[in-house]
């Protein structure tokens, strides 16, 4: 049995009371800091309040909370008309603000803004941090250690919508050290963004490279304005579709030039396996990975909304349903045509929206991992995938999408620079845990 003994004194004004909140955990940290001689953030951090007022024909870049990369940081922009702003639209952001969700804190979606952007936007999820009194590179990384994602989940009051204010963030304490010790954490965050960075770069360097070889490196080579197209009934018999999305001219011109090359079927070129889907009601905070549409990335596999498996279900399951190593994992639902290379073994299952490639030729599975991430697979997925409500990509569609079958030798090339930038990306990825756990061996008194 854990148990805490509090002073009426220290019941926080006598706000909370429940003994969730005077757990023994977040009362050592509370300690440890205050022992540091760590400051409330409001100290050394201010809310600049910018609200963001949207105008007709103007355009913008918004960041939502689901597009934060959990581990790493990184943020991706979607680019919005003034008139078509959401209501969660509301704060204008500016180069070296941190971002920091009010929402669910514990999953720690925290970003550091790193481009000087004019019309730059947050979601209301977001409390916006900026300092000139400590360095943001570090600001961002102890908000992202352990011990201070506790203890702002802690000051949570909802159970189904957990959520904390901009003053609970202001109010939490932070441990500045000393200069040259923020200085080292800035240089691993700095170093961590470098190695980002050059993974997007060689990422792009691979993805040019292949559309340069089929002729397709100018900006939207393949596509078509024209607002209708004929077809025959002998077209529209084959692939049971009549709808005029599924015939729009640019898929048409996108596949006369694949025609051109030598081409095969994905279905000649990996066998296919589907994932199972456990039901919600299976669903776990800790245990087994369950890897959904929603945790995969062309990246890898996500902290975003993970849910896992108890073990004995594991065990149950894994002979059949587990991912091995080198296999392709293809999103097919929600999100259709995503894939990625698994690169290492781990424990975990594919669940029913995803499903396993495992290549049978002499192809490269990171060269045939691009060509689906790519325009050209992307717009295939796009064509086939129906639903009005949520994409289905189905296994039969998926067999018969064309993958350019280039020399080998370019083939290596490609895959090659895809390999480096998945590399630069997991060094990126232990720099920032490095920089984090700098942080986190000093709070918790390690």
């Amino acid at each position: 049995m854990q148990y805490s003994i509090i002073q009426k004194s220290q019941l926080e004004g006598a706000l909370r009371l429940d003994a969730e909140y005077y757990q023994p955990e977040y009362l050592g940290l509370i300690k440890n800091l205050d022992n540091l001689g760590a400051v409330p953030m409001g100290k050394v951090a201010e809310n600049p309040k910018r609200k963001f007022n949207s105008q007709k024909g103007e355009n913008f870049q918004y960041i939502e909370i689901s597009e934060i990369d959990l581990s790493t940081g990184e943020y991706n922009k979607s680019e919005i008309l003034g008139e078509d702003a959401p209501d969660r639209a509301q704060w204008l952001v500016k180069q070296n603000d941190v971002i920091v969700s009010t929402v669910r804190p514990i999953r720690n979606a925290v970003s550091l803004i790193r481009e000087n952007a004019k019309n730059l936007v947050c979601s209301s999820g977001f409390a916006v941090l900026k300092s000139e009194k400590v360095e943001p590179e570090y600001l961002f990384t102890y908000l992202k250690t352990r011990p201070i994602i506790k203890l702002l989940d802690r000051k949570t009051t909802a159970t189904m919508y957990p959520a904390i204010t901009v003053e609970d963030i202001l109010e939490t304490k932070i441990y500045l050290g000393n200069q040259k010790f923020r200085e080292g954490v800035k240089s691993l965050v700095i170093e961590s963004q470098t190695e980002l960075e050059n993974s997007k770069h060689l990422h792009f360097q691979a993805e040019n490279l292949l559309l340069a070889e089929l002729g397709l490196s100018e900006s939207k080579a393949w596509e078509n304005n024209d607002l209708f197209s004929i077809v025959n009934l002998l077209e529209v018999k084959k692939v049971n579709r009549i709808d005029a999305e599924y015939f729009q001219p640019k898929y048409d011109k996108l596949i006369s030039k694949m025609k051109n090359q030598n081409t095969k079927l994905l279905g000649d070129l990996v066998s296919i396996k589907k994932g199972i889907e456990s039901g919600a009601e299976e669903y776990q905070e800790e245990g087994k990975l369950f890897i959904r549409v929603s945790s995969l990335s062309k990246d890898g596999i996500t902290d975003k909304d993970q849910k896992y498996l108890n073990d004995k279900l594991y065990q149950e399951l894994k002979k059949d349903f587990e991912p091995k190593t080198d296999e392709i994992l293809l999103t097919k639902d929600a999100t259709p045509g995503i894939a990625y290379v698994l690169k290492e073994p781990l424990e975990g299952i594919v669940a029913g929206g995803v499903l396993r490639l495992k290549v049978k030729e002499d192809v490269d599975a990171e060269y045939l991992t691009l060509c689906i991430n790519s325009i050209i697979g992307q717009a295939q997925a796009e064509r086939d995938a129906g639903g009005s409500v949520i994409a289905h990509w189905k296994p039969e569609q998926i067999k018969n999408i064309l993958i350019p079958i280039l020399p080998k030798p370019i083939q290596q090339k490609i895959a090659d620079l895809v390999r480096q930038s998945h590399e630069a990306r997991k060094k990126a990825k232990e720099l920032m845990e490095e920089a984090k756990q700098k942080v986190e061996k000093l709070i918790e008194g390690k």
